[in-house]
């Protein structure tokens, strides 16, 4: 009795090893959420010394600590001239470390002082917001979108609280973006807003061809079955009380 007991505990003990290391197996290979960094800004002039700053010096210095940056500017001219830039990162502690470490490098520091002399005294920006996100569960990382993208979509949904902020995100990751997958509106990126004006909120990136095939896309997800269910379910209402949706060109110099 005492024989067959021991040998039932010793098969026990001898599947731990294998427990544990497919539990680390599955760590390992879950997705680390990225952390997004929007900086939106107003300029004085039509002039393209912030585009020039960006695509031969910032972008550089970042991509040198591999950080990628996405480019845009408005797909129709408006009231603002603004350029809106996407930093992404593997996640926040890299964040804080580039963030600190930019102004350690030599090499940017060298080629930004003459930019930086010059819009002192003149300047090129009246101001930039930004805004630190966080990845959702769903798109934990960036998806690059197709190399024939001609627009883009950025939408800042602003909710009236916290609690309805963390529904509307549960409301993407659990129903939203499946169907946004089945209706022709491409996934870029999606974040919780962890700082930034317009708070409590998220933002998010979608892509397509031209403006024709985004009409269309929009057409159908606006009549998809399984939108008409979700936005009449009471666990979503009130949700996103001020929406902002601008429509984005990629300039030439841009990585996503």
């Amino acid at each position: 009795m005492q024989r067959r007991n021991f040998m039932k505990m010793a098969g026990l003990l001898a599947t731990v090893p294998v427990i544990k290391g497919f539990a680390a197996s599955n760590e390992s290979s879950a997705k680390a959420k990225e952390i997004y960094e929007w900086r939106v800004y107003t300029l004085t002039a039509d002039k393209p010394d912030l585009d020039k700053f960006y695509q031969d010096v910032l972008i550089p210095a970042y991509n040198r600590k591999k950080i990628s940056v996405g480019a845009f500017k408005p797909f129709k001219p408006t009231d603002k001239i603004q350029r809106y830039y996407l930093f992404v990162y593997p996640d926040l502690a890299t964040y804080q470390k580039v963030k600190a470490d930019i102004w350690k490098d030599a090499a940017f520091k060298q080629a930004a002082q003459p930019f930086y002399d010059a819009s002192a005294a003149a300047p090129v920006y009246t101001e930039f917001e930004s805004f630190l996100c966080e990845a959702f569960d769903r798109v934990p990382q960036l998806k690059k979108p197709d190399a024939n993208r001609t627009l883009f979509e950025w939408r800042n949904y602003k909710s009236p609280n916290e609690e309805a902020n963390q529904r509307k995100i549960k409301m993407f990751n659990v129903d939203e973006i499946a169907v946004f997958d089945q209706t022709g509106i491409n996934s870029v990126c999606y974040g919780e807003v962890l700082a930034g004006p317009r708070s409590p909120s998220l933002i998010y990136l979608t892509w397509y061809k031209d403006e024709p095939t985004r009409d269309e896309a929009w057409k159908k997800f606006s009549a998809h079955p399984d939108w008409r269910r979700i936005s009449r379910l009471p666990e979503y209402a009130h949700t996103a009380t001020d929406n902002k949706a601008v429509l984005l060109s990629p300039l030439p110099y841009s990585q996503i």
